[in-house]
């Protein structure tokens, strides 16, 4: 690409990119520290909380003299949100992709590293070799790749059955831990490209509905092809290849374990607190990132079925016709030198105005006297009788979540059905109702189908009940079951 291609390519992205929008903010530094600081500790938070957290920082700021206009932490949210920099969903705000752009950059100006390290040629001669395995349609090339990738390992096993421990130097410790997180640190940021391309769907989609004129089977056809390209998007397939990861319990349970060997050894003195913090939970918050872009997935669709089932695109699409109608029709009135007060003929398809007032709302009447003649006064009695006793023979949500944590560390993930068919539920409802609480208390991860699960109620009748499908993982509980709000 020559300069001039360069140019209006660099030129575009400076007057569309929302991230370099963020970078080139007035307010870039304060905007990014605040953004940074709020997320350090979770991924999502609540929206009265940053708005309390915001006006804190903007009354300190003004005490210092560095900060000047009266406008509330409120009014900065709403606008960063609008901006694309922030995002709010149920109440809470989450990071978008472009916050995450920026934020990476400019950790990337403070935490330079040498581009030529040695941990850096590692990765890159192992991905080229995995790679060339990968792609090769010679059997017998990928069979000799495959031998010298054999032998090299043969040799480092004869090398240590021999006695001969290779230590790496304190140097490449430190260089390979960073190196582990800084590539740990940029997984969340396909999470986020994942969400702005459910968005985008939801947005072309509705656009096309209302600027066209499909009818609702093609509309649906659309949405599914959209849907299929989604999933083969790098953010889109980046997603389900995490996700199926997440599904492997050798996989998922040797990573778990490697991640804590690695922090429980000296080595991880060489990264900060929030890294070290960072890196012991990642599991655990990737698990809740996958479940929030399900989540977000989900709402879409239900959103525009409601929205192609309601028609509202007709009525729309019929309003903008109208205004349309109505922009023509004053733009001829100004051309022919009409006056403003001159009375026409015109009239528009609005339908019957109704007006009312105050006078013509009917009061409600007060409920009349309860009427307490014919009670009877009792005196409560002392002894429970079996009803109160048989309620009181309730279900222990805490040892629920102990079973269903020393179940899913023996067999690996898990979903309801698969605990309740190791542990039959004998209680009834209730206590399948202790298990969905569980689920929701660790964030687990609701897949999109549903199954079914069978139980026995108190009285032994056998039931059956339709729920949502929760993927469980030992490494959502916390250390204690009694941090859990159940």
């Amino acid at each position: 690409m020559n300069f001039q291609g360069l140019q209006a390519k660099y030129r575009r992205l400076f007057q569309e990119s929302t991230a370099w929008k963020l970078l080139r903010a007035d307010n870039a530094p304060i905007i990014l520290a605040f953004i940074a600081d709020l997320f350090s500790d979770e991924s999502e938070v609540p929206f009265g909380r940053a708005r309390v957290a915001l006006d804190a920082e903007l009354e300190r700021c003004r005490e210092l003299g560095i900060w000047e206009t009266e406008t509330t932490g409120a009014a900065y949210l709403n606008q960063w949100i609008r901006s694309g920099w922030l995002r709010e969903m149920d109440d809470k705000l989450t990071k978008t992709d472009a916050s995450e752009v920026a934020l990476r950059f400019c950790q990337g100006l403070d935490q330079r590293s040498t581009g030529t390290t040695a941990s850096h040629l590692r990765i890159v001669q192992e991905a080229v070799r995995d790679f060339a395995v990968a792609v090769s349609p010679n059997a017998d090339e990928r069979i000799a790749l495959l031998e010298q990738r054999k032998s090299e390992l043969q040799r480092e096993i004869d090398a240590l059955n021999a006695g001969v421990v290779t230590q790496l130097s304190e140097v490449q410790q430190r260089e390979r831990i960073r190196e582990i997180y800084q590539l740990a640190s940029v997984l969340t940021g396909d999470f986020r490209r994942v969400e702005d391309e459910i968005r985008e769907l939801d947005q072309a989609v509705r656009v096309q509905m209302i600027e066209g004129g499909s009818k609702r089977g093609d509309l649906l056809l659309s949405v599914m092809e959209k849907e299929m390209l989604l999933a083969e998007t790098d953010a889109g397939s980046a997603f389900e290849g995490f996700f199926q990861l997440l599904c492997d319990q050798n996989r998922s349970t040797e990573f778990k374990d490697q991640l804590r060997s690695i922090l429980n050894r000296p080595v991880s003195a060489q990264l900060t607190q929030q890294q070290h913090q960072f890196l012991s939970r990642l599991m655990r918050e990737l698990s809740h990132e996958s479940e929030r872009v399900f989540h977000i997935r989900r709402r879409t669709e239900e959103s525009l079925r409601a929205y192609i089932e309601s028609g509202a695109a007709l009525e729309n699409r019929a309003v903008d016709k109208l205004l349309h109608q109505l922009e023509r029709l004053a733009i001829d009135l100004k051309e022919a030198g009409t006056e403003p007060k001159t009375s026409t003929s015109l009239s528009l398809p609005v339908g019957p105005i109704q007006m009312s007032s105050p006078d013509n709302m009917r009061l409600r009447m007060p409920d009349e006297k309860l009427n307490t003649s014919g009670v009877e006064e009792q005196t409560n009695s002392r002894i429970p009788n079996a009803l109160m006793l048989d309620c009181l023979d309730t279900v222990k949500v805490k040892e629920i979540a102990m079973l269903t944590r020393d179940t899913l560390l023996k067999h690996g993930p898990m979903t309801i059905a698969s605990i309740a068919a190791r542990h039959p539920l004998t209680s009834g409802l209730e206590e399948l109702v202790a298990y969905l609480r569980v689920a929701r208390s660790v964030g687990a991860t609701t897949l999109n189908d549903k199954e079914k699960v069978a139980f026995l109620d108190k009285q032994g009748v056998r039931l059956e009940a339709t729920i949502p499908k929760f993927l469980l993982t030992a490494d959502l509980f916390p250390d204690s079951i009694e941090e859990m709000a159940l």
